[in-house]
């Protein structure tokens, strides 16, 4: 035996082990989806712009994050916040997926979730609740977006409300730019930002 051949001997176990940890994780979290004792269910959606991880509740879509933010920090945040009964159940974001796909695809132009508005707070609701009717392929400013919500004096709130906005994307908080069209801020990083409003049109290519 080669020790190629003893290098795979021995990862086949590991491997192995891993696959029914995942299936057993799997079975678990339908389990408790069937015996309503799943509050948060969390899964990976890959995407263009990077693996996303979005959190689901009976309520609706509770958070989409990017792939380079701190998955444990956004864990300990929908339980402290949510509920501590958190499991990842791939299925329970089939339509999240779905609609994201046709996002990415160009074949969306408006998402059709319900939304779990939980992890929104004070003035950043009214924010983004604005920031929701900007539409596809258009874009405002942050003292815009002020303007709108009735605090025209605001925009550094504003962009503090859009910067802690846990539904980006869907709540396209992309949409929002400074003052002259600069990009401004984006909790996602600006290369995505720009990719997104490249994608919908609204920056020229």
């Amino acid at each position: 035996m080669t020790p190629a051949d003893l290098h795979l001997k021995h990862l086949a176990p590991a491997a192995d082990a891993d696959r029914r940890a995942r299936e057993a994780a799997g079975r678990l979290a339908v389990a408790a989806a069937d015996r309503d004792l799943l509050d948060v269910a969390v899964a990976p959606v890959d995407s263009p712009i990077g693996e996303l991880f979005v959190a689901v509740t009976p309520r609706g879509l509770a958070c989409v994050a990017f792939e380079d933010e701190d998955r444990d920090a956004i864990l300990a945040r929908l339980a402290r916040e949510l509920s501590p009964r958190i499991l990842e159940h791939p299925a329970a974001a089939d339509e999240v997926r779905r609609q994201l796909d046709e996002y990415f695809e160009g074949a969306r132009t408006r998402f059709q979730v319900r939304l779990d508005r939980r992890l929104i707070h004070g003035i950043a609701l009214d924010v983004l609740e604005a920031t929701a009717r900007v539409p596809f392929g258009h874009t405002t400013t942050y003292g815009e977006l002020a303007g709108k919500i009735g605090h025209p004096n605001a925009a550094r709130a504003v962009g503090n409300a859009l910067g802690s906005n846990p539904i980006p994307i869907v709540v396209p908080c992309h949409r929002v730019l400074r003052a002259g069209g600069a990009l401004g801020g984006y909790a996602g990083g600006l290369p995505r930002k720009e990719q997104l409003l490249r994608l919908e049109g609204a920056l020229a290519v």
